[in-house]
């Protein structure tokens, strides 16, 4: 099994930066992926960004810019880097993991921002 847990979410005001933290623990041998999911109040969870393998990066339009994802394989931590924040990125935000064929999510944390 694998543990992911988050941490970071904050009511910021609009502007503000804010800086997520997922550390992953348990079985964890081969990461296909790994990376930040949104789901907005009312809404889907949608995708932010994400690290495939240990170089390909891939952003949400809304965030491109702003927003920057980083890995640390040693720690087995990712980090999202959250700039220029507005009030439409408040969501809680979750963490993703693929290993193989399985999928595993932290338990999220929420992002307020207020204009």
């Amino acid at each position: 099994q694998v543990q992911l847990v988050e941490s970071g979410g904050a009511l910021v005001q609009a502007g503000g930066s804010l800086r997520l933290s997922c550390v992953a623990s348990g079985s964890i041998f081969f990461i296909n992926t790994m990376g930040w999911y949104r789901q907005p109040p009312g809404k889907e969870r949608e995708l932010v960004a994400q690290i495939l393998g240990s170089a390909t990066i891939t952003y949400a339009d809304s965030v491109k810019g702003r927003f920057t994802i980083s890995r640390d394989n040693g720690k087995k931590t990712v980090y999202l880097q959250m700039n220029s924040l507005r009030p439409e990125d408040t969501a809680v935000y979750y963490c993703n993991l693929q290993q193989l064929d399985q999928i595993y999510w932290g338990q999220g944390t929420q992002v307020t921002v207020a204009s």
